[in-house]
């Protein structure tokens, strides 16, 4: 194996390591959002190494993310929340990165953690209302109206699934993606160089 390719791939596991910590330690809810969903900055390594490296660097980010969230803290959700986990952090730093790897400048990087975010709000639309939590309900003995009437005791806005979308969903994602985004945008052209010349070396 190249070494480059073992510099890549220690550098996947290290992005992943700082994700897993930022999703672990540093979350906390959002007040009159879903009380189920924490805000967390762990897709920053994931778009970090993904414009650096890569799509399937940024998928193994990842990966590597929620496997030392799973071992560092189980599952309190019943593996749902790995799943959402996986699938919304994927609709959220694949379309950025790939933008970003077709014209690569601060321009597509800003286009592309926009289209990012908003097709990640989109998807948890639908991951939610229509697989994540019926599943989360069935595994657990419940209605998905009891799910809603919990988020409706953080906020009374949230009657049912279509105002939770509306209310919760939507906004949480909004507000999660927007600031992963501008801190990433802050951050990258200060790291992209150190990574690149980490990996080159």
């Amino acid at each position: 194996m190249k070494r480059s390719k073992i510099k890549e791939m220690t550098l996947i596991a290290i992005m992943g390591g700082l994700g897993a910590i930022l999703m672990v330690v540093f979350h906390t809810p959002i007040p009159f959002m879903p009380p189920f969903m924490d805000f967390d900055l762990a897709a920053i390594p994931e778009l970090i190494g993904g414009f650096a490296l890569g799509p399937v660097a940024a998928i193994g980010i990842i990966l590597v993310k929620i496997l030392l969230k799973f071992v560092l803290m189980g599952t309190s959700s019943m593996f749902t929340g790995e799943i959402q986990n996986l699938l919304l952090s994927c609709a959220y730093v694949l379309p950025a990165v790939i933008i970003y790897h077709r014209k690569k400048s601060k321009k597509s990087a800003l286009l592309g953690m926009i289209v990012g975010t908003i097709v990640c709000s989109i998807t948890a639309v639908f991951t939610n209302l229509y697989i994540i939590i019926p599943f989360y309900a069935s595994l657990g003995n419940m209605t998905v109206q009891s799910i809603v009437d919990m988020c409706a005791a953080v906020n009374p806005l949230m009657k049912d699934t279509l105002t939770l979308a509306i209310f919760g969903i939507v906004p949480f994602n909004l507000i999660k993606g927007s600031a992963s985004s501008l801190v990433t945008y802050i951050l990258y052209k200060r790291l992209s160089g150190p990574i690149k010349n980490f990996v080159k070396e």
